[in-house]
């Protein structure tokens, strides 16, 4: 290497590491320093991460990437959770991947291998982290796997958590069928590619689209005109859900703050004397079509 391309790097490095110190706190600007690839102009969550976890940036969390990214090469990935240690100055940022990445780790960065569907491993997992304070999920792309982490890892939020859902265009794409599994077995890229199980139909019950306009549901939950109806966990602790362009951001928190009209899924009774009916059953609704609720989503 000549002198002047090692000066030139040298320059290079030191106006990088001042822009990270003057962004530190602007994830938009932030953000494509570590990996423009995936957080430049085509990627587009840096404005709403910045807008929903500005007021945490100087708390000390507990924070957890499901996907390290670099696919199958262990020495790659792990910009998003060096960008998290930049601008969570105080907080503990760990991941998760079904490759060795533990070759990645640094001070305040920690990285466990295994899947992310795998229910014990996960419990191991928040056995050593503690309750978490924001999971972000871009990992796998399969529909049911992405699903099932969400089920087995919202309960582990702290209350005031956020779940972010990272590329719910997944919800959108089929699988390509057994003529590409051959493929398939080639990387963990390829596998997630065809393997995918979303759906053309928008109407589709099984993707993570459907997951959570289900949960988005159940904000309203209490105002269900549904007797009988038991309020699902989610239900009750979910009180925020808001939909960006391949991202979902929930909160958590007590989903307790009642209904005016609804009182335990039935009309209360000051309702019922205003329409002049005695009972729900004068007013002939057919209920058989009602959702009943589920643990999980």
């Amino acid at each position: 290497m000549s002198l002047l391309t090692a000066s030139r790097n040298l320059v290079d490095n030191l106006s990088h590491h001042v822009q990270k110190t003057l962004y530190r706190k602007n994830l938009i600007k932030l953000a494509p320093l570590y990996n423009h690839a995936k957080w430049g102009d085509t990627h587009r969550f840096a404005q709403h991460y910045q807008k929903h976890f500005a007021p945490l940036s100087r708390k000390k969390l507990n924070i957890l990437e499901i996907g390290v990214g670099g696919y199958d090469d262990s020495t790659s990935g792990g910009d998003s959770l060096r960008m998290w240690k930049t601008y969570f100055p105080n907080s503990n940022i760990y991941g998760i991947d079904i490759v060795e990445k533990q070759g990645l780790e640094e001070e305040r960065i920690k990285i466990f291998k295994g899947s992310q569907t795998d229910e014990a491993f996960l419990k191991e997992v928040i056995n050593e982290t503690g309750e978490l304070d924001i999971i972000i999920d871009d990992g796998c792309s399969i529909n049911e796997h992405r699903i099932k982490t969400f089920n087995i890892l919202f309960p582990f939020l702290k209350d005031g958590g956020i779940y972010a859902e990272e590329n719910t265009h997944i919800s959108y794409w089929p699988s390509l069928g057994s003529n590409w599994s051959e493929k398939g077995e080639k990387s963990v890229y390829l596998a997630n590619c065809i393997n995918v199980g979303g759906s053309i139909d928008l109407n589709a019950s099984h993707t993570i689209m459907a997951m959570y306009k289900r949960l988005a549901d159940g904000l309203n939950y209490q105002e269900f005109l549904n007797p009988g109806y038991s309020p699902s966990y989610f239900d009750k602790h979910i009180v925020e859900v808001h939909f960006y362009h391949n991202l979902v951001i929930v909160y958590k928190g007590e989903n307790n703050e009642g209904s005016n009209i609804i009182e335990n899924n039935t009309l209360q009774p000051h309702i019922l004397q205003e329409l002049g009916v005695n009972s729900l059953e004068e007013l002939a609704i057919d209920f058989t079509t009602a959702t009943s609720a589920s643990n999980k989503v």
